[in-house]
């Protein structure tokens, strides 16, 4: 998609701003007349008619005063030099563009760091332990040592939130804060000078408006962005309940790994970690080579891979896994349909086999349930 001009971002303001419309719906109706000016032209009737959108959708478009309102937005984000990301352009995070609820536009504030290859959120509790802040710490600074163009995600919160990013930031790689409000405001204002390092090693992002404040619910809806932007999702210590866990659930949804670090027993901040460990929702997680490990990472490091000689000899043994293996080094990306039509294997076996080859290391899995080989020569 083209960058859109000036009068086509004025009307998407407007539809973000418009009460009732949510995400999905702006991008119902964009998809429906090809762009936010043309919503705006439509008569009530033909609003009705789509699939999806509801009577008081087609009223709040007729809101008062929508116009001018994003008119100043627009006014304040050029004066402050903020970039606004749409959806569907080729600078929008492509992994937060696949999600179905990904937000119309994204106000951001730093350039580097959205569209890294690796990308990992670290999230926990406000209240971290010295053994969660450790950990927190040393995982993110060895995968800065380790793992090529990787951002660390996070949401410039209290406790873990704000570790994840100085680790990022001593580093040297790119982190991502994303904001729960506008650009008017920062929250919380002892994390000034964090954010102004992020912006000159990565970026602050947010959805909202530049007047929208630091409400509770915000912080809900800027999870979902969170956990949209990332390969995976990392929780280092949480209660039972919290905004991580939601942030985790959210990553699931999306069909994004989660990682947990453990943590004791009778530590009500590592309840949240041990019990989606424990229903296997999230992996283990304890050091950075696991990190490396649950998400196939290791091989930007050819060293630790295996050969192609060392594997045809002994990791394969079986017909039909070769001939998988082979399609899947012939099509990176393949999903297990694909190669049960390309193969003529039946289904059943054709996941079996997935599993089994990707225990011995020979394939690795990406969001989306798309299959690579791991053996580059």
């Amino acid at each position: 998609m083209d960058p859109v001009d000036r009068t086509e971002l004025l009307h998407r303001i407007a539809l973000t701003m418009a009460p009732n419309v949510g995400p999905v719906t702006a991008g119902i109706l964009i998809e429906h007349f090809k762009s936010a000016r043309a919503v705006f032209n439509q008569d009530p009737g033909a609003l009705k008619r789509i699939k999806g959108v509801k009577e008081p959708v087609c009223e709040s478009l007729q809101t008062p005063g929508l116009y001018s309102r994003a008119e100043e937005e627009l006014n304040f984000i050029e004066k402050h030099r903020i970039s606004v990301l749409c959806l569907g352009e080729e600078e929008y995070p492509r992994l937060l563009s696949e999600c179905p609820d990904a937000p119309l536009l994204l106000y951001v504030k730093g350039e580097k760091g959205l569209n890294c290859h690796k990308r990992l959120s670290v999230v926990g509790t406000r209240r971290a332990t010295a053994y969660g802040k450790e950990v927190c710490r040393k995982i993110v600074m060895e995968l800065a040592d380790r793992v090529d163009d990787l951002v660390i995600v996070s949401g410039l919160a209290y406790g873990i939130d704000v570790i994840a990013h100085r680790a990022a930031l001593e580093a040297g790689i790119p982190t991502v804060a994303v904001l729960g409000h506008g650009f008017t405001t920062l929250y919380p204002s002892a994390h000034r000078e964090v954010a102004r390092e992020i912006i000159r090693q990565g970026a602050l992002i947010t959805d909202f408006v530049s007047d929208t404040g630091p409400e509770r619910n915000n912080f809900l809806r800027r999870n979902r962005i969170i956990a949209g932007l990332s390969d995976a999702t990392l929780v280092v210590e949480s209660a039972a309940r919290g905004g991580a866990l939601i942030t985790a659930n959210m990553a699931t949804s999306y069909g994004r790994d989660v990682l947990a670090v453990p943590g004791r027993t009778i530590d009500h901040r590592s309840r949240g970690c041990n019990l989606i460990i424990k229903s296997t929702k999230a992996a283990l997680t304890e050091t950075a080579e696991d990190v490396l490990y649950h998400l196939s990472w290791e091989e930007d490091h050819p060293a630790q891979g295996l050969l192609f000689q060392h594997v045809n000899n002994d990791a394969i043994r079986d017909k039909e896994e070769r001939q998988m293996f082979d399609l899947i080094r012939q099509e990176p990306g393949i999903t297990p349909d694909t190669l049960c039509l390309r193969s003529g294997i039946p289904i059943h076996r054709v996941l079996a086999m997935l599993v089994e080859m990707e225990l011995k290391k020979l394939v690795l899995v990406e969001p989306g349930n798309r299959y690579h080989s791991r053996i580059t020569r």
